[in-house]
């Protein structure tokens, strides 16, 4: 999928150095060992995973899971974010997790991502599933801007003292369902 964005300043790298370039994203499934290693350490930096004490090992594994679908966002071969989906269990179509690059945070890739990894699920099931960690109130109210809506609350769930909230977007129950047609 590839959706074209318009033209908007960003900044590329070094300290304030803003550039107008068109954002072309491309959602390629993760491929390479160098591309799950970049996640990791993405993810292993960045909120909420420094709260929950992930370290860039665990992720990685969660990363390489071969149960697990990985996608990249990229802006021509730069790695803006990244979605990890799992759709085996009792909750098909849950979303593990959603990381966006630094520089790329506060453009839209974020929603960009959702938006994919919705599409894909629902060509499967009619739920997609998320947790968010109850400290993350950003990420909260972005999920509720995605039109997510609360179904649960899992006390201390990945550490003490902190809750995961269990959201969910449905077009429906899972009996009956019929999957649009691609």
């Amino acid at each position: 999928m590839v959706r074209q964005w318009p033209v908007t300043p960003f900044m590329r790298s070094g300290p304030l150095k803003f550039r107008l370039k068109m954002m072309r994203l491309t959602f390629p499934r993760l491929q390479t060992q160098a591309e799950a290693e970049f996640c990791a350490r993405m993810m292993a930096e960045s909120e909420p995973w420094l709260g929950l004490g992930r370290g860039y090992e665990t992720l990685l594994k969660a990363i390489q899971n071969p149960a697990r679908e990985v996608f990249l966002a990229k802006s021509e071969a730069e790695i803006a974010g990244m979605v990890l989906i799992n759709l085996q269990g009792a909750c098909s179509g849950y979303i593990q997790s959603v990381c966006v690059a630094p520089l790329w945070r506060n453009k839209g890739i974020g929603a960009e991502l959702m938006s994919f990894a919705e599409n894909f699920i629902f060509r499967q099931t009619p739920n997609v599933f998320l947790c968010v960690s109850s400290f993350n109130t950003g990420a909260q109210k972005f999920y509720q801007r995605q039109g997510y809506t609360e179904i649960g609350v899992l006390k201390d769930y990945l550490v003490t003292g902190y809750d995961e909230i269990l959201l969910r977007k449905t077009r429906g129950p899972l009996v009956g369902y019929q999957p649009e047609a691609t």
